[in-house]
């Protein structure tokens, strides 16, 4: 089973808490069955939902797989994150790139749909409005979609992001 995430950032400790245990419990569920080494995660690992799945996926014994949006990509996360950033990119058994220099909105677009191309399934942690830029979550669940793959949205009943 090929599983991949996307989602907001940014989030308050109360909606992170519970975010995390969704991403736990769906991955302990889409691991169920292939036993855990038949689940491949994929991210572009970002900070917030996309590394708290890449770790849980490592966590259950499944293989991480990372999509780099641009080869400057490292540079626009925050520099608290780089460390784990670059833990989880030597973890990852392969890594897919765009061919993008640049980091962007459209670079995180062509990053989500080479992402998206790559699962079964998408994990989108989402609050259910539209996208505050191009690019955002609502814009990839809705390439998803258009393109006949899976979403599972995890958000908490009554949560907002700000």
């Amino acid at each position: 089973m090929r599983v991949g995430i996307t989602g907001h950032r940014g989030l308050s400790g109360e909606v992170e808490r519970t975010v995390r245990a969704l991403i736990e419990e769906a991955v302990t569920a889409y691991g169920t069955g292939t036993g855990n080494a038949g689940l491949v995660g994929v991210s572009c690992i970002a900070d917030g939902p996309d590394t708290w799945f890449a770790r849980a996926v490592l966590d259950h014994g499944g293989r991480l797989e990372v999509v780099l949006p641009a080869a400057r990509y490292r540079a626009d996360l925050p520099a608290w994150h780089h460390s784990t950033y670059d833990d989880l990119l030597r973890r990852a058994t392969e890594v897919h790139r765009t061919g993008l220099d640049a980091s962007g909105p459209d670079a995180h677009m062509a990053g989500s749909e080479l992402l998206v191309d790559q699962v079964d399934v998408l994990l989108a942690v989402w609050d259910g409005r539209p996208a505050r830029g191009y690019g955002g979550t609502a814009d990839v669940v809705t390439y998803a979609r258009e393109h006949d793959v899976s979403v599972q949205v995890l958000w908490p009943e009554g949560a907002t992001r700000d």
